[in-house]
């Protein structure tokens, strides 16, 4: 059983902050419902980066195990009667409409309070629910933009660099699974629901809080120099270094221990804080120049007899053998009744006691609404008719 055995989530959300938030909530035991139309979830069919399954994509996937599907169309009074009356056995109501949907829906905080006042309501949204962003579109390379993010690396002249990875959307589905959690121990003491929001915007400012400190308080502004640099505000060097054979990532080593292992005594002779901010761009080019001269695994094994931080940089395939990858298992495996086989990552956290499990794979569309309407004891001839007027969706197992 997991540590949110017996609480239910309905999850009326899209794309990855509202699901990644839910699903780590059915990852802990809690049953979560995602309610979607009766065709699913756009993100069920676009194909996540090239890779096509059989019927979900590797998004859908990775991002919705550990629920059940509820297929209805809330553009009929009868489906949103549906889910109102899903939403009364509820305890976390979760939904990232566009300003506006939710209310016209009849899904907003009101609404949903109306019918099960103790319930934790959560709105993840692009910018907020007022606001003059308020209507622009919540998408993660729009907001790393916007928060400056994309300033933090690189060199003086090249164009702002995005994350590798969808970081804001990642940091806000945190921010509301942690806002879920606090939402129902505030519950537990109090018995009193309430409304959690949970915006883009304000999350990837809250993720750069070192950096837009040394900012508003330092003031120190953004100073990108002529060599290529991890990360604006940290000294040099700092960063990803080619070898004779790959590369190797480099982290602020001391300089006297750094020019040690590579021969060169200039960088001794620095002042390795002072001299690692005011002089980084000698520093990155002296070592840029030296690297190529081994294999990574030599300067590596140079390294860690020194203490000197610095790793091997990995591609995805070296990843997922990676021994300690292994190890931790980081990955989790599970069968899939359509697509077969499927790998994803796994669980950020570990348990001693209700450790995090996958209890079922990504659902297909409507297939648990013959099971949760029997659940809501409508009886027979009311689910055949919601099915037969098109109200709901269901498909009872997979080929």
């Amino acid at each position: 059983m997991g540590i949110l055995d017996g609480y239910r989530v309905v999850d009326l959300s899209i794309a990855m902050a509202g699901p990644l938030a839910a699903m780590r909530l059915g990852d802990l035991g809690a049953d979560v419902v995602k309610v979607e139309p009766p065709d699913g979830e756009w993100q069920r069919r676009a194909p996540a980066g090239g890779a096509e399954g059989v019927e979900l994509n590797a998004s859908f996937l990775a991002l919705n195990r550990n629920k059940r599907s509820l297929a209805v169309n809330l553009k009929t009074e009868a489906g949103r009667a549906v889910v109102r009356d899903l939403a009364t056995s509820a305890d976390v109501f979760l939904q990232n409409y566009r300003p506006g949907v939710a209310e016209r829906l009849g899904m907003d905080y009101p609404s949903i309070r109306e019918v099960n006042p103790a319930i934790v309501y959560v709105s993840v949204s692009g910018y907020g629910d007022t606001g003059p962003y308020a209507a622009r579109p919540g998408q993660d390379l729009l907001l790393q933009a916007l928060t400056g993010a994309m300033y933090s690396v690189g060199r003086d002249g090249d164009p702002p660099a995005p994350s590798g990875t969808y970081a804001v959307d990642a940091i806000t589905a945190y921010s509301a699974f942690e806002g879920v959690l606090a939402a129902l121990l505030h519950r537990e003491r109090t018995g009193e629901g309430q409304l959690v929001s949970v915006n883009m915007l304000d999350a990837a400012i809250a993720v750069q809080m070192q950096e837009l400190s040394v900012f508003t308080v330092g003031g120190v502004p953004q100073h990108r120099g002529s060599e290529p640099h991890g990360h604006t505000y940290i000294r040099a060097p700092y960063g990803v270094f080619a070898t004779k054979d790959g590369h190797v990532a480099l982290a602020m080593p001391p300089l006297d221990s750094l020019g040690d292992a590579l021969g060169l005594p200039e960088l001794a002779g620095m002042d390795t804080d002072t001299d690692g901010h005011s002089r980084r761009d000698e520093i990155t080019a002296l070592v840029r120049g030296r690297l190529p001269g081994r294999t990574t695994a030599e300067w590596l094994e140079l390294f860690d007899e020194r203490g000197i931080w610095a790793g091997p940089v990995h591609s995805y395939a070296e990843v997922v053998t990676d021994p300690q990858v292994r190890h931790n298992g980081s990955f989790v495996t599970y069968r899939h009744p359509v697509e077969g086989e499927v790998t994803t990552p796994g669980f950020p956290y570990t348990f001693s006691a209700t450790p995090p499990g996958v209890h079922r794979g990504a659902p297909l569309t409507g297939e648990h609404t013959r099971e949760l309407l029997d659940e809501l004891g409508y009886p027979p001839e009311r689910v055949s008719a919601l099915l037969a007027d098109g109200v709901v969706t269901a498909r009872q197992e997979a080929p």
